[in-house]
């Protein structure tokens, strides 16, 4: 019997993590291992009209998606997110039965509380764990440890690794930990970084954009401005950088609000005409992105970035861009390292920013580093060769898990 899955997720549809890091799979999956269906929580914001639904209904369908949608609530936090999950949980047990749904493929904690009080015996559970949430919350200052919600999380975490039959990591570190923990097992563990959909970045090429305007040495941030992103240490590097290049500029892509950022860079000690914060929309970025000399990413390196794989990172490598990062963050250390695409920052101090700009001005003008670094997105981060490939050896696994089963229960009766 073909897997059918239902593919719970906290976020809405139109959220721009759900077009890059949920869709593309999901049409994948749906061409070739399972029957896909799709559960998203729309916020009150988005304000779907009846046609807009029906429209979106339809569009999935033709890539092989059912989709349904719930609406999310925030306030009052606690409370609502639990309003949330059982209403989840409930739509998907009457799936189940309704529409055979076999698997429940869980993206991160909450929708994974949903699959284990929806699960029956004969569900498999997929977690996909896209980090460690608990501590991720506590180290932006969100949640403090010990509190409430942060040890409702580690119990879901814990009993979700517990109980599912595959387990989807984005990071080596964080497989090796778990397995170190005896947590999980090496044949329940997938490990898919967060990839690239090179539709997105065909279109636009590696080579920088003719100008009029006079050449500058552009570096560029795409992402939050707030929790575990350091900006001001993001404009101190930039600093040393300026000081080689005076024609430098820093470009932050981001829906923050715009002030939340200028604020720590005028800490940094960067003028307003330094830098330029605004948000563009999704389809935009990889051009910003091509005119760009170096990408940046600077988080705070706490033991949950074992977890983390920032999909700013295999899009800067995708429009030709090296990668500028502090140490610490999943695996990407050894990755910009190892492939000659990137500097790591050791610390946050003068004398390493500025050993860290003379490197990464360096590469920056290497002329071939634009086509090496595209070739490295594409050897690790393809949409298709390794994030489809990955999500097709777990649904292979949960197949033969059910075919085991069937043969056992047929030898059990006979």
């Amino acid at each position: 019997m073909r897997l059918h899955s239902l593919y719970l997720c906290y976020f809405g549809l139109r959220e721009p993590l759900v077009q890059t890091q949920v869709l593309p799979y999901l049409r994948q999956l749906a061409a070739g291992e399972a029957q896909i269906s799709l559960l998203t929580f729309e916020p009150a914001r988005e304000n779907w009209s009846a046609e807009e639904v029906a429209n979106a209904h339809a569009r999935l369908a033709e890539q092989g998606i059912k989709w349904h949608w719930l609406a999310y609530h925030k306030r009052p936090s606690m409370m609502a997110t639990l309003y949330d999950v059982l209403a989840g949980a409930r739509l998907a047990r009457r799936l189940i039965r309704r529409e055979n749904v076999n698997v429940l493929h869980a993206r991160a904690h909450i929708p994974m509380a949903m699959a284990m009080l929806a699960a029956t015996a004969s569900v498999r559970l997929i977690f996909d764990l896209r980090g460690l949430m608990a501590e991720e919350y506590r180290d932006a200052g969100v949640w403090k440890e010990g509190s409430l919600p942060f040890r409702v999380v580690k119990r879901i975490e814990s009993a979700g690794l517990r109980r599912a039959d595959q387990v989807v990591v984005l990071t080596r570190r964080l497989r090796d930990w778990l397995i170190n923990k005896g947590l999980a097992t090496t044949e329940r563990i997938e490990v898919i970084p967060c990839c690239v959909d090179w539709e997105r970045f065909d279109a636009v090429g590696l080579e920088p954009e003719v100008s009029t305007e006079p050449a500058r040495f552009e570096v560029i941030y795409a992402g939050s401005l707030g929790g575990l992103y350091l900006v001001e240490e993001m404009g101190r590097f930039f600093k040393a950088i300026k000081e080689r290049r005076p024609n430098a500029f820093l470009r932050l892509l981001s829906i923050s609000p715009p002030e939340q950022g200028a604020n720590q860079l005028r800490q940094a000690g960067l003028n307003a005409d330094d830098f330029w914060i605004g948000a563009v929309p999704a389809a935009e970025v990889p051009s910003y992105l091509r005119r760009a000399s170096l990408g940046i990413s600077f988080r705070k390196p706490t033991f949950a970035q074992i977890a983390a794989s920032p999909t700013k990172i295999p899009e800067y490598l995708a429009a030709g861009l090296p990668v500028v990062s502090n140490a610490g963050i999943g695996d990407v250390d050894s990755l910009l390292e190892s492939e000659g695409v990137g500097v790591i920052v050791r610390d946050f101090t003068a004398v390493e920013f500025t050993r860290a700009a003379e490197v990464a001005q360096a590469l920056a003008e290497d002329p071939t580093v634009r086509a090496h670094c595209a070739a490295v997105a594409q050897l690790h981060f393809d949409l298709q060769s390794i994030g489809g490939k990955g999500y097709a050896n777990v649904y292979r696994r949960i197949a033969n898990l059910n075919t085991q089963s069937t043969t056992q229960e047929a030898y059990n009766q006979s």
